[in-house]
């Protein structure tokens, strides 16, 4: 058991030994225990160094080394779900050396990623994919006649999206030989129910057991009456003992609930298992942050790690109370934007007693805690599951509630046919929060709100705004609860500018931005957050910028008066350029005949990899000084053809 992260590199001298899974299926059985223990304390180092996730890791430790001693990997398939359960898995195999380079620029992913390594069989940053995955590359097999072996590792709440009930539903239809292990760590299924389940689950694993029960099958069969009752005795029998029923009606072989930590029990189950045919399920119980003290008692709040500061030298009283009060300062002067929605949904319950709060396992991550302390009767914390989240919101909406709906943008792409078919089509009333928003750093491409501008701009019956501040947010925030239908409010992660809060709520006049600086030649028509950017590029280009605030409907009027006072109209946004707020923008100018030379910045057609959050804007060019670079590539490219010249002139004519 460890209570604090080494700050130093362990010494591990069976892991260094083991750079391929091939050399630690040569290690004898009884030296797995050490194996373990050296990578638990390598990984606490490592993550220590560099930040992320690592409670959902450390509870798959013993499962992942028992995995790579008994199946043939990488032929045998892996396929893991949630991608954050595998910093013990890309330890393993190969890239023990190159984890001090987690989540960083050209470093190692914090997921999964088919072209980092041969080992990592499927990308993943999202939940529930990992069955369908798994039964893809099982049926492939079968065609191609070999003898590869496929396991899906589903977990930490993943079990709760109904995407993962489908695929195990069709994996027992077309009975593909594949194993699902189902990590139960407490954030899903519950536990075991005593003694005497690990007692049968010893005798359904054995092979004794599963050899006499096929040849039962063989014999019995040829009596269906006689191999009904058979069947029935078993699955009641199974039914006292474990919560494995469901899994056996719907046609899986089911071996559990075992503890997921025994790494003897793991290595002798699976080798049995690895041998039966057809579509089978173990079910682990483990735990979230085993063998790090500060994460079993917090699995939550441990759930990823910060990277530690480096030890500094004692300070004297005077100067920690000073840095202590800065600290206060920042915090006072620049809350996250999940603070600033958490604040408001509170103050807007205690207005609206119609006021219903939803989110799929984002409570924490949303900042909603307070809201479900305060309002527990009118709190939903769905699990893993979006579409429903969504749905459940519309068939609150058709009662006249008023459901506010938490979401991180990548997650509502998800439930992107909930949102036209259950919400718009009947125009009901739901506001989305729609966190996230835009590029989100270390955790990379499967979390980057790239595309919600452009996703939700096409849907009838929308409101979209993207606040460029603090305070900002909370009023449109206000004004799209106000609003009679769907409205979403996008915003990102992390803190914003530092503007003063109004703890008044006010509506917004929909549809209507505003000018924040007044200049010439070039006017930013600005979408969002980075308008503190273009604010800042402003005063170097001497450009005029104005905060468009919505998205859906733009504010036609203030786009038509920069276009007849400005040479160039630049579009500004943390979103694909393809179908955002720029495009938008084109397409109002092309209905109303203006011609005008138009800019668009914003994300390119393709996906940054992770890094950090400034390190992805300088790379997509929306750091202030790429965004000078762009204007003034185009000014000039606008004066050496003339176009200037000739906007001029019409307008003169005009």
């Amino acid at each position: 058991m460890f209570n604090e992260i080494p700050r130093t590199r362990p010494t591990t001298p069976l892991l260094d030994s083991i750079d391929r899974p091939s050399d630690l299926r040569q290690l004898e059985k009884e030296q797995l225990p050490q194996v373990a223990d050296e990578l638990r304390e390598y990984m606490l180092y490592t993550v220590g160094q560099t930040g992320g996730h690592f409670g959902a890791g450390l509870g798959v430790l013993e499962l992942t080394v028992a995995l790579h001693y008994i199946y043939n990997t990488p032929e045998d398939k892996l396929v893991w779900d949630v991608g954050h359960q595998t910093y013990p898995h890309k330890i393993l195999t190969g890239r023990r050396e190159q984890m001090l380079s987690m989540r960083q620029s050209q470093g190692l992913a914090g997921f999964p990623k088919r072209s980092e390594s041969e080992f990592d069989t499927f990308g993943v940053g999202h939940s529930s994919t990992s069955i369908s995955a798994a039964l893809g590359m099982a049926i492939a097999a079968e065609k191609a006649g070999n003898d590869q072996k496929t396991v899906a590792v589903i977990g930490d709440g993943a079990m709760t999206a109904g995407m993962a009930f489908e695929a195990l539903n069709h994996a027992a239809h077309v009975e593909s030989d594949m194993l699902v292990i189902l990590n139960d760590n407490n954030m899903s299924i519950s536990r075991n129910v005593g003694g005497l389940s690990d007692y049968f689950s010893r005798i359904w694993a054995s092979k004794f057991y599963t050899s006499l029960r096929a040849g039962s099958k063989r014999v019995l069969s040829k009596i269906p009456q006689a191999w009904e009752l058979a069947q029935k005795t078993e699955e009641h029998m199974k039914g006292m003992v474990s919560p494995g029923t469901l899994f056996e009606e719907l046609g899986f072989y089911y071996i559990g609930p075992i503890d997921g930590h025994d790494i003897e029990r793991l290595v002798h189950d699976l080798g049995n298992l690895r041998d039966i045919k057809g579509p089978k399920l173990l079910h682990i119980i483990t735990q979230k942050g085993k063998g790090f003290g500060p994460a079993e008692e917090d699995p939550v709040g441990y759930h990823a790690l910060n990277k530690l500061e480096p030890e500094s030298k004692p300070a004297s009283d005077a100067v920690v109370e000073k840095a202590e009060k800065v600290k206060k300062v920042e915090k006072v002067k620049k809350p996250k934007y999940q603070q600033i929605f958490g604040d408001w949904l509170c103050d807007m319950a205690s207005e609206d007693e119609s006021l219903v709060a939803i989110t799929p396992a984002m409570c924490e991550g949303s900042g909603m805690v307070d809201f479900s302390e305060q309002y527990p009767d009118r709190f939903y914390d769905v699990a893993i599951a979006e579409q429903h989240a969504v749905t459940l919101a519309a068939g609150l909406a058709c009662e006249g509630l008023k459901p506010v709906v938490a979401i991180y943008s990548t997650f509502l792409q998800r439930a992107y046919d909930q949102l036209i078919h259950d919400v718009t089509i009947q125009n009901l009333d739901v506001t989305f929060a729609i966190d996230r928003a835009g590029l989100v750093g270390e955790d990379g491409p499967t979390h980057a709100g790239s595309f919600d501008l452009t996703f939700l701009r096409c849907v009838p019956n929308m409101l979209i705004a993207a606040p460029s501040d603090e305070n900002e947010c909370r009023q449109l925030l206000y004004t799209a609860y106000q609003y009679k239908g769907a409205a979403a409010v996008r915003y990102p992660r992390g803190t914003g500018p530092g503007v003063t809060i109004e703890k008044t709520m006010s509506a917004l006049p929909i549809g209507k931005g505003l000018v924040k600086r007044q200049g010439q030649k070039t006017a930013i028509l600005c979408f969002g957050t980075l308008t503190a950017t273009a604010l800042a590029v402003a005063e170097t280009l001497d450009a005029t910028v104005c905060d468009m605030r919505f998205v859906k409907p733009l504010d036609e009027e203030l786009i038509r008066s920069m276009a007849n006072s400005h040479d160039l109209l630049v579009t500004l946004e943390e979103n694909a350029i393809k179908g955002g707020a720029g495009a938008a923008v084109s397409e109002y100018l092309s209905e109303a005949g203006i011609v005008m030379p138009l800019l668009m910045l914003g994300l390119p057609d393709t996906y940054i990899d992770h890094g950090t959050h400034e390190g992805m804007l300088v790379e997509a060019g929306l750091d202030q000084a790429g965004i000078e670079r762009s204007i003034e590539k185009r000014l000039k490219l606008l004066m050496s053809t003339g176009a200037v010249e000739n906007k001029q002139k019409t307008q003169s004519i005009g």
